[in-house]
């Protein structure tokens, strides 16, 4: 996710309007900043990498000629954050800038023929392709308008993206686009302008107009165009006045950013579902070479990794070892070599415990592989070979949306561990990553069917003392998320356990009315589970399940039930099954008076040991 603004202005200059807009899109992406703008005929750039505030007092970034430009404040998905890599990206010539936020699925491919066609790429980017793909086409055809290029270019574009784009052929305008990730336009008295988000122009203008997918805007000094993609038709959208205040805007109208973020779920898993299959083949291979593997890593990454274990086992038919990275130097400091892997999983890639356990496994010459939020960051730099998971920049305390994409991204390399040793056949294979692509849609059904129930159970339960989660199988991992996410975020005591554990002392604590949260695919362990649910039931316990929709039998022994859609496979059903966990513990977090934000005594990225 990053964070895009342009602009046409009548009077004054653009770029100190870019600058701040900017730093109104901050939260979309703080790794690096650029801004191109026009003037006489010629294309200005100034980018570096870093916080926008410590690259204006390097560069001063306000000081660029002319009044129209684009800006980009960037969380890297494709190249580091790297000065080269920062946008915008220009063409060949220096003709063309392009900003961009989303992720181009086919860009090896469009780069490897512009390559062919003589075109020299300077950046590790994905977005670089636009610029000389728009170059190309307006190349072989001369007749063709910057618009016209543009329009023909994107349509040979995969994957997700809005786009700003200016040229000095039509030094007047900027030609926007979208497909996937948002982009709205800004109608004011002084400029047009076009953003990722709303907050960018709120103080200038509060007359906004949407732009949907397959949309392409031409914005002009006498306002603005909408055009099909498909077929170049014109689309009439009038603005619509927005009355949230800029720190509603910057949360899109959400009271906090953790709703916010489990509302964004859907996205992210469609943007892992794009992930470079060179880097997924290279893990894949050191994984199917290793003697032994250690999945490393902290709190809700611990998790992800603790359910990866039951997926490589059952796909690849690899043993895995999920390990808190705290305690990996102590429990297997000393017998790790150079036949073991390390893989490591850390949102922000700076947590302490997982590097201190990284260095430890290199001192002793095992091979680091990393899956990280964060392009950059120690653990890119430290492993042998990683992964980035493509969510986004994560502004709530408690994971979310980052959970569920490491799940979708460790699935993936299940499934493609399992294809090169072989382990299921192909019909299984093709069913299983037909269900992956389809689960974005499956949790936004959830969110937009569920939620409201899942707030009538909280507000049901609010007071109680203490809750346990149960899942068997790999949903003991949900219910320990699960756990960990009540206890955090709304402050209550949560106990969770394999379920077959509870008979070995839990069970104990079961007195009348003692909420108990029961994970319930239709999998292998599912009639053994509603054996656990009724000696609970028997013992006084309030019945809370999460089910797949058509599971009337554990309806039936539930209190309260929140439903998910059936036909999931067990090894995908951690990611779909951990949502309505995130909304309990949210909305339990708004019934005890808390902020979810910001939960006290914790960190986003917790830095010490």
């Amino acid at each position: 996710m990053c964070g895009i603004f342009g602009c046409i202005l009548k009077d004054g200059t653009a770029a100190p309007l870019i600058h701040a807009s900017l730093k109104r899109l901050e939260y979309r992406g703080y790794d690096s900043v650029g801004i191109a703008t026009i003037n006489n005929g010629e294309i200005y750039v100034k980018k570096d990498q870093g916080k926008i505030d410590d690259v204006h007092r390097i560069l001063n970034l306000d000081d660029l000629p002319g009044n129209i430009g684009i800006g980009h404040t960037r969380w890297a998905t494709h190249g580091a954050p790297l000065k080269v890599n920062a946008h915008p990206h220009t063409d060949c010539t220096g003709q063309i800038a392009v900003v961009h936020n989303g992720i181009i699925e086919n860009y090896s491919e469009l780069k490897l023929e512009l390559e062919n066609s003589g075109h020299k790429f300077v950046s590790k980017t994905d977005t670089e392709v636009i610029a000389h793909l728009i170059e190309e086409t307006a190349t072989k055809d001369p007749s063709l308008s910057f618009t016209d290029a543009v329009l023909t270019a994107i349509k040979g574009l995969d994957g997700s993206y809005a786009i700003a784009v200016i040229s000095t052929r039509e030094p007047d305008k900027i030609i926007c686009a979208r497909n996937e990730s948002p982009l709205v336009l800004g109608v004011g008295e002084n400029g047009v302008y076009c953003a990722s988000d709303t907050p960018a122009f709120l103080p200038i203008t509060n007359k906004a107009i949407f732009v949907n997918d397959g949309e392409l805007v031409i914005l002009s000094p006498t306002g603005y165009e909408i055009r099909k993609v498909c077929d170049s038709s014109s689309v009439a959208r009038e603005p619509k006045i927005i009355d949230w205040t800029p720190e509603m805007a910057v949360k899109q109208g959400y009271p906090y950013f953790m709703i916010k973020e489990i509302h964004e779920q859907p996205l992210t898993l469609r943007n892992t579902l794009r992930l470079q299959e060179h880097y997924l083949d290279l893990i894949s291979t050191f994984l199917d070479r290793a003697n032994e593997v250690f999945l490393v890593a902290c709190g809700t990454s611990y998790h992800a990794c603790l359910a990866a274990s039951y997926m490589f086992s059952k796909l690849a038919f690899l043993p895995t070892y999920p390990v808190y990275a705290s305690e990996f130097v102590e429990q297997h400091g000393k017998s790790v070599n150079i036949d073991s892997t390390i893989l490591a999983v850390s949102q922000s890639g700076e947590t302490a415990d997982t590097l201190a356990a990284v260095t430890c496994a290199q001192q002793r010459a095992a091979t680091i592989l990393g899956l990280t939020n964060v392009i950059g960051s120690t653990l890119t730099r430290v492993s042998r070979v990683y992964i980035g998971q493509q969510s986004g920049p994560e502004i709530g305390v408690a994971a979310t949306k980052t959970f569920t994409s490491q799940l979708s991204v460790l699935a993936q390399l299940a499934l493609r561990l399992s294809k090169k040793r072989g382990k299921i056949s192909q019909d299984e294979m093709d069913y299983l990553e037909e269900k992956l692509e389809h689960l974005p849609d499956v949790v936004d059904t959830i969110v937009k069917t569920q939620e409201e129930k899942v707030k009538q159970i909280a507000k049901k339960y609010k007071d109680a003392k203490i809750f346990f989660f149960l899942g068997r199988g790999i949903s003991t991992a949900t219910a320990y998320e699960g756990r960990l996410k009540l206890m955090e975020i709304a402050y209550v005591p949560s106990i969770a356990f394999p379920a077959g554990e509870s008979k070995h002392g839990p069970i104990s604590l079961i007195e009348q009315g003692f909420p108990v949260v029961f994970i319930c695919p239709k999998d292998g362990a599912h009639r053994t589970l509603i054996s656990n649910i009724m000696e609970m039931k028997a013992r006084g316990a309030s019945i809370l399940a999460i089910v797949e929709e058509d599971d009337e039998e554990v309806k039936k022994l539930a209190d309260d039930y929140v439903e998910v859609p059936k036909g999931i496979p067990e090894v995908l059903s951690p990611i779909p099954f951990a949502v309505p966990l995130q909304l309990l513990a949210y909305y339990m977090a708004l019934e005890r008076g808390h902020n979810p934000d910001t939960p006290r005594n914790l960190a986003k990225s917790v830095t010490v040991k």
